[in-house]
């Protein structure tokens, strides 16, 4: 068995690389939802284990820094350097998806995500005329609405498996309803909505890391420098672990997920430069949330229990969406998991 400090490294460098790997595959290679999953008896190896023991130790030490006056300092640093996204967030937010929907106008035969194909004519006048609305903040919930509507309308092409990928957008839907008609749903800030979404779509988008490995195999093969010289099976496994460490830290406390938001911002940012306006235009939206939960000067007090409930919290989340993708896998395409049987964790 490989030894602690010969797993710390590759994690380190392959941050780096895991912006190739945040590229969506299902834009770039070949997939198959109704394939059948890597088996969890190959997918939580001792390999992962490590992986997971470190990123957990990342942010529990994140959420013990927070509660120091280098935390405060910190917090303090990123209010001043983010106060212009802060002030400007629903403006940022309705400049990008705009652009993200006149992107998919002009390309047509999209709806909402490039692997996702229409040859309905009206698809894409209605994504023109959805950005047209984001001109005035009265109309704002219209585009919302639309968001909503074109996601049910993917779901009912490709399957609510697949549109499993992308809450995103219905988190993005209902921040642009509620900021557009002025209200809290359920008494929640709509970005705490947004940001919510984000850490779901993030968090099951590590989960396909692990179960369809192979996806990514025809990347990994044009662009073998994106590994870090890692084998491909430890740099999948880093990509998602790291991928879903990220995204928890969306939902913790504020400096750790401001942090994440940074982190997770550079590495989508990284991935456009090697691949490209495809992904410019797919990731745009997340991008610009991402930015907005980094700019977010929310503050909450942070003690030292939370850096103890991190580890069941953190190991109850990813037990909880492992289980969800490979069950939900099984129940709606009747494959079996693995080789037939749960392994005992």
């Amino acid at each position: 068995m490989r030894t602690l400090a010969s797993l710390a490294a590759p994690p380190l460098l392959l941050l780096a690389g895991t912006g190739s790997a945040s590229a969506h595959v299902k834009w770039f290679c070949a997939y198959d939802v109704a394939g059948q999953p890597r088996g969890l008896e190959q997918v939580l190896c001792a390999d992962f284990e490590w992986l997971t023991v470190l990123a957990l130790a990342c942010l529990m030490f994140g959420c013990l820094a927070e509660g120091t006056p280098l935390g405060g300092a910190l917090l303090n640093a990123l209010d001043r350097v983010t106060a212009r996204i802060r002030t400007d967030t629903e403006l940022l937010v309705r400049a990008t998806l705009g652009f993200f929907l006149v992107s998919l106008w002009e390309l047509g035969g999209i709806i909402l995500t490039p692997e996702l194909k229409t040859d309905v004519a009206w698809i894409p006048w209605l994504q023109l005329a959805m950005a047209a609305c984001l001109i005035w903040r009265r109309t704002m919930p219209i585009t919302g609405l639309g968001l909503v509507f074109l996601f049910s309308f993917a779901t009912a092409q490709y399957g609510l498996f697949h549109l499993a990928d992308y809450p995103i957008f219905l988190g993005i839907a209902v921040y642009l309803i509620a900021q557009g008609l002025g209200f809290k749903p359920f008494d929640i800030r709509s970005l705490d909505l947004v940001r919510w979404t984000a850490a779901i779509t993030l968090m099951w988008a590590s989960i396909e890391k692990w179960a369809y490995p192979d996806w990514t195999a025809p990347l990994i093969a044009a662009k073998p420098q994106m590994t870090m010289g890692a084998t491909p099976e430890l740099f999948m496994q880093a990509a998602g672990v790291i991928e879903f460490s990220l995204a928890f830290a969306l939902i913790w406390t504020p400096l750790v997920r401001r942090t994440s938001a940074i982190i997770l911002a550079a590495i989508f940012v990284s991935a456009i430069v090697e691949f490209g306006k495809v992904d410019a235009i797919g990731h745009s939206g997340i991008i610009v949330v991402l930015l907005a939960i980094a700019a977010d000067d929310a503050r909450a007090t942070v003690r030292v229990r939370d850096a103890a409930w991190a580890p069941a919290y953190y190991g109850g989340a990813l037990a909880a969406f492992l289980a969800l993708y490979y069950l939900g896998h099984e129940v709606l395409f009747d494959t079996a998991v693995g080789q037939g049987d749960w392994p005992v964790i």
